[in-house]
């Protein structure tokens, strides 16, 4: 799997009896010299990225990645899941997006997964999987032992959505409105906490990913954030393996609009003078008052 990544994928690894191996992402996603370490010292046969505006790290796999990734799995006799859940989520200034890594696998090598659910709701629970070859045939066989098949009536309701003249202009919508969050996001954070690294503005997803300062105690902020209105989410739980800084990943989703942002960074830096103390941007210790929140 990518480090950091979802911690939802890692649950369900584990509670699968596998074992997450990080590969780390940089600015230009997964690094392919490590992912090939990984699969020679695992035995891995499976893969699962996020190639698009990755998460939590906004991360795009750059171009000459791409064939590398592809090359290696296929040498190492595995499977790549490419979870393209936030394809419909570009923002305004995106440009134009590289196609999903399915798109250049003539072998069967990529098992494709999106979703509609990230554009329309989170009760939309509808997605699609492409695949090609035996692990197409594989898939199909699990599925009508599970599921079956995908509820008609969602089916009607997805076909009719995608089918819409609205559903264009609310995707248009939505990335121009995704862009204004970002900026006003990045912005306040900017102004008001310089000391909390962005190394990535991605053009993509509705979140933005964090380094704390050296020394700094994420789950300590978390809960002094959520005292003072701001819920953010610490780093940890998106590393299957120690984790080299401490992180956290902010949300500009589910607010109201920009001003509820811009107050709730505002909050967010009552909230880091309180962990950090006031001027404190080394972060080197935590004050003693919240010392027994650490885990």
């Amino acid at each position: 799997v990518e480090s950091p990544t979802y911690p939802g994928m890692l649950a369900i690894a584990r509670a699968s009896g596998l074992r997450p191996v990080p590969v780390p992402v940089d600015a230009d996603g997964v690094r392919p010299e490590l992912l090939a370490d990984a699969f020679r010292a695992s035995g891995a046969r499976v893969f699962v990225c996020q190639p698009l505006f990755q998460n939590p790290t906004g991360a795009v796999l750059a171009p000459a990645r791409r064939a590398e990734v592809l090359r290696i799995a296929r040498e190492a006799g595995a499977f790549v899941v490419e979870d393209d859940f936030v394809r419909r989520l570009a923002h305004a200034d995106a440009g134009e997006l590289p196609p999903p890594l399915a798109a250049d696998d003539p072998d069967g090598v990529v098992v494709h997964v999106s979703s509609l659910t990230k554009a329309t709701s989170p009760s939309f629970r509808v997605c699609a999987l492409a695949a090609r070859g035996p692990a197409l045939e594989r898939l199909r066989a699990i599925q009508v032992v599970d599921t079956f098949f995908v509820p008609r009536p969602l089916q009607e309701a997805a076909l009719e959505l995608v089918g819409s003249p609205a559903w264009p202009r609310h995707l248009r919508s939505l990335t121009a409105e995704l862009k204004t969050r970002r900026d006003a996001m990045t912005g306040a954070l900017r102004h008001r906490l310089p000391e909390l690294a962005l190394p990535h503005i991605p053009s993509g997803g509705y979140h933005l990913w964090l380094r704390l300062p050296d020394g700094a105690h994420e789950s300590a902020l978390a809960t002094a954030a959520l005292r003072a209105g701001v819920a953010l989410t610490p780093g940890r739980p998106y590393f299957s393996a120690e984790p080299p800084a401490a992180h956290v990943r902010l949300s500009f989703a589910a607010v109201a609009g920009t001003a509820e942002i811009t107050e709730g960074v505002r909050r967010l830096r009552a909230a880091c003078d309180e962990v950090l103390g006031p001027g404190r941007e080394n972060g080197s210790t935590p004050p003693p008052g919240v010392a027994t929140l650490l885990p």
